[in-house]
């Protein structure tokens, strides 16, 4: 149902590259010293997470290009893959290939595979969005640098959580409780609520 009501709502092609390099930014910026430091992800530490960025920038570049396979065959609740060596060339290169396989128009349309699920291309696309989103928001909070997502995968991906919470099934149950969040409250906020996140998280509120 989800999918569909997204198809009829005349969802948009939009470029993941804003995003997708405010999120190489960050990457790149992280010190060694933060890799074992906590993160809004509570079983994640800065280099887990690092190394989900570098295998969901994988699996949604395969996503774009219906590349389909082990890539984009493993489920999300699965362990974050291991943290390359030279992740702070790798992970910039990989998020860089993921904005140029969804510059695609093909990608947007017919039927794909991430995270082990079937759905249309143009919903693999905002998840896609919401995924840098977040992670970015993760990262950014969990290393101390500051953020501001590109304001058009922002809006995707608000789109897509208020339609994964309003069908009801938390978007495939990846996500966590909704954190309550006022209404009035930045689109940023939002988002994060939605998504699970406490946007008042702060490193030292780690479990």
């Amino acid at each position: 149902m989800l999918w569909e009501e997204w198809r009829m709502a005349g969802t948009t092609i939009f470029d993941l590259g804003p995003q997708a390099g405010v999120v190489a930014r960050l990457v790149v910026a992280v010190p060694d010293a933060r890799l074992t430091a906590g993160t809004p992800c509570p079983v994640w530490s800065v280099g887990d997470l690092l190394g989900h960025l570098a295998g969901l920038s994988v699996a949604f570049r395969d996503a774009a290009r219906k590349d389909l396979g082990v890539t984009t065959d493993t489920a999300p609740g699965q362990a974050a893959p291991a943290l390359p060596a030279d992740w702070r060339e790798v992970l910039p290169g990989v998020l860089g290939e993921l904005a140029e396989a969804w510059r695609d128009p093909a990608a947007w349309g017919g039927t794909t595979r991430a995270g082990g699920v079937d759905l249309p291309g143009v919903v693999a696309g905002a998840v896609a969005a919401d995924e840098l989103v977040v992670h970015g928001w993760d990262l950014a909070r969990a290393t101390g640098q500051d953020y501001v997502p590109d304001p058009v995968a922002l809006r995707a991906a608000h789109s897509f959580l208020e339609a994964a919470a309003a069908d009801g099934d938390r978007g495939g149950g990846i996500f966590g409780p909704i954190v309550p969040v006022p209404d009035d409250a930045p689109l940023l906020e939002r988002v994060l609520g939605l998504s699970g996140r406490d946007p008042r998280w702060t490193p030292s509120a780690r479990p």
